[in-house]
């Protein structure tokens, strides 16, 4: 005999009179004298299940506590009109219990199942096969299988292939540090484990696959933040015999396809593009929130000779003067506007000059500082009116444009600016194809060094490469940026000006990418593809904060799992099979 005929989410009006068999946990009892209802919970929901006084199996009943898993028999039958609960599926009908079985008895919780009460993130990630049974959780799992199917379903149709790749990989410079795996058979060798499939893919293009996806799994030995793990998911596309539209047109009808599937709603193609440079100017980040304004405006002319000493001193150091135009906030009190310079502190800012605009012009020091003109002039170039509130900083260009954009986040979570129910997907296209290095004295590569830079760039590889612009795209998801990708070298003469331009000289490149470079010299198709950060995706469609929060068994921000106890210490007879010593933490 089978555990169940349904699910606790399953029954209603059309089962009334039937014999049915449920099985799950005990969400919720109550014993209301002659009667005790018992709330039983699965995955797909609940369903009301009542023990008659009368009846012998009450005993059993009472004998039940919370999160015992059980098995019960009975009739399902209608609730009155007036007890129908509206909030329930399966909230029109109830199953009189005639047999219960208790499957297995449950301790006392450490962690609440029906309460949404935040445990705090120790429990959270400690008792995590517990914290999963929340219905929420459960709905984030759910709709990252959802998802998962979509992107599946959508390449399968478009003619694309699914290929696994190795994670047993040499070392290739992706950014982070890599995870390593010591080698028994190799010993003093080790392999690394993949911080992406880049090199694959493009292998696969030069085997002529032609069309590949992958949902890749990935490792990265970084510092944590919300929104990143030590081992994630990517969604892996490349395409052979393409240019930069045409990745961005498959993108795009991936999105509208997933969400769609997961959400049941549309989104309007194309997106939005922004150049990197424009994204930098307006937003202060690379990954701007195009859901609300505040846009960021240099405001260099009107601070020169004004008389406000503390910005004419940054402008004669080469500085700059920025502002932000805040709507309908210019009634805001002195202390809240203290408040926002110590935001704007917290940020790496010097200090924020706050302006309320008023019908007769600006207020405070710059009032007194710009006749009606000026005021008026400003007002204009700054699309402020009377009500708003403009906002002012000053600093090294590239530094303040940095801290605005994220003071620009904080404001819009300060003000409610932004609605959670929105999807504003937009493209950062035109990013440089290098970036000063760490030791500020060399070059690195923005995104990784086997992007091509643009045809008409390619002259200044040698010359003068800073100036290097890449054909590499981010698709950013409300602020958040949720992929990247580029065009492709396949010229192995263009592969190597790359290296040279970031410190790697021929006889390096040869000893790291050998295979690639050589793969390359046998006829290399022009090929382009793109990552997508799968688990930011979902995160963002399920609208939580934290990546975390849609996974099933997330690390904390040091990679332990508080679950298993991962990392564990090595028994010494395994290290020195594998030609290891151990090494006493410091």
């Amino acid at each position: 005999m089978s555990y169940r005929t349904h699910t606790c989410g399953e029954l209603s009006g059309r089962n009334a009179g039937e014999k049915v068999r449920l099985a799950g946990w005990v969400a919720r009892i109550r014993d209301l004298g002659g009667l005790i209802f018992i709330a039983l919970r699965d995955r797909y929901g609940k369903t009301q299940v009542v023990f008659d006084y009368s009846e012998e199996i009450a005993q059993r009943a009472r004998d039940l506590h919370p999160e015992d898993v059980i098995q019960i028999e009975g009739i399902v039958r209608l609730r009155p009109e007036d007890m129908i609960n509206r909030n329930m599926t399966t909230g029109e009908i109830e199953v009189t219990a005639e047999s219960v079985n208790i499957l297995s008895s449950a301790a006392s919780l450490p962690v609440g199942v029906e309460d949404e009460e935040d445990p705090g993130r120790e429990l959270r990630l400690r008792y995590r096969y517990l914290y999963l049974r929340r219905p929420r959780m459960l709905g984030n799992l759910k709709l990252r299988h959802e998802a998962l199917q979509s992107v599946r379903r959508f390449h399968d149709e478009e003619g694309f292939l699914e290929v696994e790749t190795p994670f047993l990989i040499r070392s290739t410079p992706e950014g982070a540090r890599d995870y390593i795996v010591p080698s028994r058979i190799h010993r003093g060798s080790a392999y690394s484990l993949p911080q992406s499939p880049q090199l694959y893919k493009q292998a696969l293009m030069i085997g002529g696959v032609d069309k590949y996806f992958q949902l890749a799994r990935c490792f990265r030995d970084e510092d944590l933040r919300s929104d990143r793990q030590p081992e994630f998911t990517q969604i892996d596309v490349e395409m052979s015999f393409v240019e930069e539209e045409d990745v961005l047109k498959h993108t795009e009808a991936m999105m509208k396809r997933l969400v769609k599937d997961t959400r049941d709603s549309d989104i309007s193609l194309p997106f939005q593009r922004i150049d990197y440079a424009e994204a930098i100017a307006d937003y202060g980040s690379d990954a701007p929130d195009m859901r609300y304004e505040l846009f960021i405006k240099r405001c260099d002319e009107y601070f020169s000779g004004s008389g406000f000493k503390a910005f004419e001193t940054v402008l004669s150091k080469k500085g700059a003067v920025f502002g932000i135009s805040a709507a309908s906030k210019g009634g805001l009190s002195r202390k809240e506007r203290d408040n926002l310079e110590v935001m704007a502190r917290e940020e790496g800012l010097a200090g924020l000059l706050s302006v309320p605009v008023r019908e007769e012009g600006l207020t405070g020091i710059l009032g007194k500082l710009f006749n009606p003109d000026m005021q008026t002039e400003i007002c204009e170039y700054m699309k402020a009116e009377s009500g708003d509130l403009l906002l002012f900083a000053a600093g090294d260009c590239a530094a303040t444009l940095d801290s605005l954009g994220r003071l620009r986040r904080h404001l819009s979570e300060l003000w409610n600016l932004a609605d959670d129910s929105e999807l504003k997907f937009c493209w950062v296209v035109n990013p440089p194809l290098f970036e000063p290095d760490e030791d500020g004295d060399g070059l690195t590569a923005v995104h990784h060094p086997f992007t091509a830079p643009t045809a008409d760039d390619l002259h200044l590889l040698e010359s003068d490469p800073a100036s290097v612009y890449s054909q590499a795209y981010d698709l950013v998801l409300n602020g958040v940026e949720i992929a990247t990708g580029s065009v492709r070298i396949h010229d192995p003469q263009v592969q190597k000006q790359v290296f040279r331009a970031i410190g790697i000289d021929d006889v390096e490149a040869e000893k790291r990418f050998g295979f690639l470079l050589e793969a390359l010299s046998y006829g290399a198709p022009p090929h382009a593809g793109i990552a997508l950060g799968f688990d930011r995706l979902v995160m963002l469609l399920a609208g939580e904060s934290s990546i975390r929060e849609v996974i099933a068994f997330p690390k904390t921000n040091v990679a332990s799992s508080l679950m298993d106890g991962a990392p564990s210490e090595m028994d010494p007879d395994i290290l020195k099979e594998l030609g290891l010593k151990p090494v006493k933490s410091s």
